[in-house]
């Protein structure tokens, strides 16, 4: 018989619902395990970013980041810490939300690659903003906050560009980036203020 012509084929075809049930009947069992070895990677990565940042900026803290003049609005630098602390929690999450959505198992590669690979490069700039702000002004001077605010911004971009490819997959990833990114223009903010005022 001639299938094209079959009119409850043609409407399968173009049922979303019977395309997203075949999507999830295709994917293979997600273990507990593989969740739980994903997740633990995503927080060993961000603790990793963390602590170099750490060690970048704990000799400059109180040297001369105390001395240059800041805006107002800069907060305490106890602050920091505890912020930081939440928001990589939050960025962990948010790698493994998209990779569990993606995943279809069976040695396939992961549906969400495209969304994962926004997800590693913010994570990079992330990583790159702290030691070339604080660790690079010693060495290079006024050129180095430049560099870093640059740094920053392409960072909001990227973290604009992972929320919006994100929303395919997972919502509460999307919704979770939001206080990532409003951290990230206030801390733009703190950055340009360095630059204008000193």
């Amino acid at each position: 018989p001639d299938h094209r012509s079959d009119p409850v084929r043609a409407i399968r075809r173009k049922d979303p619902v019977h395309s997203i049930a075949s999507h999830h009947s295709s994917v293979a069992p997600l273990s507990v395990g593989r969740q739980i070895a994903v997740g633990g990677l995503c927080l060993i990565t961000v603790a990793a970013i963390a602590v170099g940042g750490s060690l970048a900026s704990a000799s400059n803290t109180e040297g001369w980041y105390a001395e240059v003049t800041k805006v107002p609005w800069n907060p305490p630098n106890w602050l920091f810490g505890p912020a930081w602390t939440v928001l990589y929690i939050l960025i962990a999450l948010v790698g493994f939300l998209i990779w569990r959505a993606g995943y279809v198992g069976g040695g396939r590669p992961n549906e969400a690659a495209r969304t994962l690979r926004i997800y590693v490069l913010q994570l990079v700039l992330n990583a790159a903003w702290t030691p070339i702000f604080f660790a690079g002004f010693p060495v290079f001077g006024q050129p180095a906050w430049w560099v870093a605010m640059g740094v920053i911004l392409a960072l909001v971009a990227s973290v604009i560009w992972l929320m919006a490819s994100a929303f395919k997959w997972s919502r509460v990833a999307t919704l979770v980036l939001i206080p990532y990114l409003l951290w990230l223009l206030f801390a733009s903010t703190l950055n340009a203020g360095i630059i204008v005022l000193n």
